[in-house]
């Protein structure tokens, strides 16, 4: 019989064998790296319900820091993954993700973050990890502002790196045209339906005039009495740049479908935003979420599970910073 009708596994059976063992613990590895939602169960049972009390608290004092935090929680899995690097501060020989062009005068909800993990920490010192505490942080901002819930799944631990270039490399600029922001969700593995989902959570929260001044001076697929209202605010010159709109023309601080709707309004705030309804094809999927909030909302979920992810730091991995500012001395 000729060498080529012989088998792999007949022709070098140790190596076949070994090959094999090594793709079972590849596969037995990354099972036992899943995240789960009983992570805290035993070891901090009153973790979810003191971060919910916790968030509800600040959305009642200020109801835009719910998009605050649920937009902590994308910028932290869009740069390397779920791992609260976003989280930490720079210092004479570190630099953070914070100064950031994306994140630079724009994240927000440090502090919110401070408290709840201060409380989290008076419970169960050293248990509960910084990137999980923004992952259901930003579940808990969703369901107080009336939007979808989802089962968050548990056992990140936070990173002891952060990389100010990869915040500018990896996070969807207001800027993006349709074929770039699937690109770009598409590099984390998010399909293009998952990235229309993911952007409904402009259905809350604001934007700074110097992320929309180009659209309203320069571009034709906007609404017209909407583009003169935000020409009101935001003035062509360069003054002006941190004036704020509401990503939501009618219910910025309630998590709901007027954001899609918005858009086939062409009042989409952002270029990016419009780009969603712009005679491309995601025109169906904006056009299905503006008829159904439920659709949307059960999207939205299995996509911020899925979003929530990315790349997490579990086993002995990383640590369990005791303050989410700074790495563990």
């Amino acid at each position: 019989m000729a060498l080529s009708s012989y088998s792999a596994k007949q022709l070098f059976p140790t190596a076949f064998m070994f090959q094999q063992c090594l793709v079972w613990l590849v596969l037995f590895g990354a099972a036992s790296a899943q995240l789960t939602s009983t992570y805290y169960d035993s070891t901090c049972p009153k973790a979810l319900s003191t971060i919910q009390s916790e968030v509800k608290a600040a959305i009642a004092k200020e109801a835009r820091m719910g998009a605050s935090l649920l937009r902590l929680h994308f910028h932290d899995c869009f740069v390397n993954g779920c791992d609260a690097s976003v989280l930490l501060d720079d210092t004479s020989n570190f630099t953070g993700e914070k100064t950031a062009a994306p994140n630079l005068n724009s994240l927000r909800g440090f502090d919110v973050i401070d408290d709840i993990k201060s409380s989290v920490e008076s419970l169960c010192p050293g248990v509960v990890s910084c990137a999980d505490i923004l992952a259901v942080a930003a579940r808990d901002s969703v369901v107080t502002l009336g939007g979808s819930n989802w089962t968050v799944l548990l056992g990140r631990r936070d990173s002891t790196t952060a990389s100010l270039s990869a915040v500018t490399a990896n996070i969807p600029a207001p800027t993006f045209n349709l074929s770039t922001l699937i690109s770009s969700f598409s590099n984390k593995g998010l399909s293009t339906d998952e990235m229309v989902a993911l952007s409904g959570a402009h259905t809350i929260g604001l934007a700074r005039c110097v992320n929309f001044r180009s659209r309203i001076y320069n571009e034709t697929n906007i609404n017209s009495s909407y583009k003169a209202s935000l020409q009101a605010i935001c003035p062509s010159s360069s003054s002006g740049g941190n004036n704020t709109a509401s990503l939501d023309t009618v219910s910025p601080t309630a998590f709901d479908n007027y954001y899609f709707k918005d858009l086939i309004n062409l009042k989409g705030l952002l270029h990016s935003d419009q780009q969603l309804y712009n005679g491309g094809t995601t025109d169906s999927k904006v056009t299905t979420y503006g008829a159904s909030q439920s659709t949307f909302f059960t999207d939205f979920a299995s996509a911020m599970i899925k979003m929530g992810n990315l790349s997490p730091l579990t086993g002995s991995s990383g640590q369990v910073r005791t303050n989410c500012r700074k790495i563990n001395s």
